[in-house]
């Protein structure tokens, strides 16, 4: 289920698209499969990994939850609707993260809406729209006119779109997202990492009876909880 990135250019998006109709309802089915069944403990190589680096996590204090993304992903528009309800429920010392990868140079425009959008305060309105518009509208979204043009049609003014876009800070957000990428040794996605050290994913290998990704991350989220309070 892992969304594998080994072409670059038109190739890695025919290679997206040929897979989205066979394996995105697929991969929700998995994500969603076992939602309300005891899960098992995972165990290291099974579920879950620890990063060979650690990497430093803030606000201090909180468990982060990063999850790496991409736009163009099946898997993770399939992954989306469950996420985004999970993290309507987060403890109050659960914080989520999201960052936008760009395996190649022409979806670096998508880490920037991503930005653009977050520094406009509306991604959670329009994140679940966006994966949307591309994977089941076949909407383009890969440059700042076509994405100011369909932002505008949801209420987003283009100036306010763009100036954010182009903004020093975007940018900045978009340099920080592709350096925790090598940081975290990300090659694939979905990818979800708790408190800067365990990754989850959806390729890896899991419990007959515990299938879903976000339950495999709340056992992390318990052990990092239990681990802080000594």
């Amino acid at each position: 289920m892992l969304e594998h990135i080994e072409a670059k250019g038109s190739t890695m998006i025919r290679w997206s698209t040929r897979w989205l109709t066979h394996s995105a309802a697929a991969a929700l089915l998995a994500f969603s499969a076992g939602a309300h069944a005891a899960p098992a403990q995972l165990q290291q190589g099974q579920g879950y990994e620890r990063l060979a680096s650690p990497q430093p996590v803030s606000p201090k204090g909180k468990i982060v939850v990063t999850e790496f993304f991409w736009y163009n992903c099946p898997h993770c528009a399939a992954m989306e609707p469950l996420l985004d309800a999970w993290a309507k429920h987060l403890p109050s010392d659960v914080v989520l993260e999201r960052v936008p990868v760009a395996f190649a140079p022409q979806f670096e425009n998508q880490q920037k809406l991503y930005y653009a959008l977050e520094a406009l305060g509306k991604v959670d309105a329009l994140q679940g729209a966006i994966f949307t518009a591309i994977h089941q509208q076949h909407t383009v979204l890969m440059n700042p006119e076509q994405m100011s043009n369909w932002l505008a049609a949801r209420g987003v003014p283009r100036k306010s779109f763009l100036d954010a876009f182009n903004s020093f800070g975007v940018q900045m957000d978009a340099k920080r997202a592709t350096q925790m990428v090598a940081d975290y040794q990300i090659s694939g996605v979905p990818t979800l990492v708790v408190q800067g050290t365990y990754a989850l994913s959806a390729s890896m290998p899991q419990t007959p009876d515990n299938p879903q990704v976000l339950q495999g991350v709340d056992q992390m989220i318990a052990k990092v909880r239990a681990d802080m309070k000594h």
